[in-house]
């Protein structure tokens, strides 16, 4: 059964091999990986989400579409994975691959989000720790092979909405950029900070200023900006990504629905105590949430895929996204993305460390943040290796007395996303 994409134009053509729009998740177990319970929970959980399970084409009008694809997901060996729509994956957008400890599983941003891919992830633990460890791992809010896939999750609801408000028309001003600020032109090596803490001390150290976990992680980094540039010209602004499902009314949708909510950091904030700070930023958290403010977004979004669309060639709409993306690096200084708390229930006492990466945009930086096994980990992602950012927020960490670990410093390795423009 072909299917036309539509949500997804925006995040495919942002698609390269230096950013590719991929979504990594890496899981480190308790034990070394049993590559059969692995091959048998893949195949199982792969029959649960068919819409998944697909190949990318073009129709004879340079449109887009999805194709059944029966050939079995990839599982490799090895922590690098392999090339999505290629041979090397079968032609799938989603492949898995582990080594000693580590389970991985990358899956294109532009069919899903982090919302979606946990879905995935909380069948795949189910399938796996049942298995591996014999036990009886709780089926609660995971979704199983054999049971009916309602239209829900498979109907696109951007490409279906109607009688959207209508997007307002803002002029934002600049925004600090981090790779200019701090002179890092010449630094191009992507790297991730990975950052734990107890997830019981940061929830209570958020009660306690008025606070919630992706609010307080953007207000904590926008004071660490502030700091660094005391005499700056340009704001400072980070975003939150936000799930559009409450507002589309469609919360088992599998698509990619993130829209943003932008939190700027006034001069006049600086000297205010920090839970009256929280208490303005969870304040323009709530503005921007109402649904109608969501579904503005969601009509841009629409407005910006069908946009897309509607050029002849791959090279028109590339230049479309490269716009797109040099715009946001002009008006958003970081974004802090939290799908909440993972749910993944008995699976987590097999789960040593959980860390989400995916590619920022442009220019800006990108705190992926996770909550698996009683402690937070914060993916601080940036498209250069200088730890000057990375230092200022942990500084903002030690002055409220929160305790962290610095787990690792990687470089942000991703998969290709085989596309013409990549090839």
């Amino acid at each position: 059964m072909n299917r036309a994409l539509f949500s997804e134009y925006r995040s495919m053509y942002s698609s390269d091999r230096e950013h590719p729009t991929v979504i990594r998740i890496r899981i480190r177990m308790r034990d070394l990986i049993d590559p059969d319970c692995m091959r048998e929970a893949v195949d199982t959980t792969m029959a649960r989400y068919p819409y998944f399970c697909v190949a990318l084409e073009k129709d004879e009008e340079n449109h887009w579409i999805y194709t059944d694809n029966d050939r079995p997901v990839v599982i490799s060996r090895s922590l690098s994975g392999v090339e999505l729509n290629s041979e090397a994956s079968h032609y799938h957008l989603i492949a898995f691959s582990w080594q000693d400890n580590w389970i991985i599983m990358d899956v294109s941003h532009a069919m899903t989000d982090g919302t979606g891919a946990y879905e995935i992830v909380r069948t795949f633990l189910y399938y796996y720790c049942s298995r591996r460890y014999h036990a009886a791992v709780s089926a609660e809010g995971v979704r199983l092979a054999g049971e009916e896939i309602k239209a829900e999750e498979w109907d696109d609801p951007m490409r279906m909405a109607t009688a959207l408000p209508a997007p307002p028309r803002v002029d934002y001003p600049a925004t600090i950029n981090p790779i200019a600020a701090a002179h890092l032109e010449e630094d191009t090596a992507r790297t991730v900070y990975s950052i734990a803490v107890d997830e019981k001390e940061f929830m209570r150290f958020n009660i306690e200023n008025d606070g919630s976990p992706a609010t307080m992680i953007a207000l904590l980094l926008s004071r660490a900006f502030a700091r660094l540039y005391p005499d700056r010209e340009d704001v400072i602004r980070v975003t939150l990504a936000l799930n559009q499902r409450g507002a589309l009314g469609v919360p088992a949708a599998h698509q990619s629905l993130v829209g943003g909510v932008f939190l700027e950091y006034k001069d006049a904030m600086k000297d205010w105590p920090l839970e009256r700070q929280a208490t303005a930023y969870r304040g323009m958290v709530f503005a921007q949430t109402r649904d109608e403010v969501v579904l503005a977004g969601v009509a841009s979004m629409k407005g910006i895929n069908q946009m897309l669309m509607s050029k002849a060639t791959d090279q028109e709409r590339l230049g479309i996204t490269n716009a797109i993306g040099e715009m946001t690096s002009r008006i958003v200084t970081a974004t802090v993305s939290y799908v909440g708390k993972a749910g993944f229930r008995d699976s987590e006492d097999y789960i040593r460390d959980f860390r989400l990466w995916t590619s920022g945009a442009g220019s800006s930086l990108l705190l992926e943040v996770s909550a698996v096994g009683g402690r937070f980990t914060i993916d601080f992602i940036q498209p250069f290796s200088s730890p000057v950012y990375v230092n200022a927020f942990l500084a903002e960490l030690e002055e409220q007395a929160i305790r962290y670990d610095l787990q690792d410093v990687m470089p942000l390795d991703l998969p290709n996303v085989r596309l013409p423009w990549t090839e």
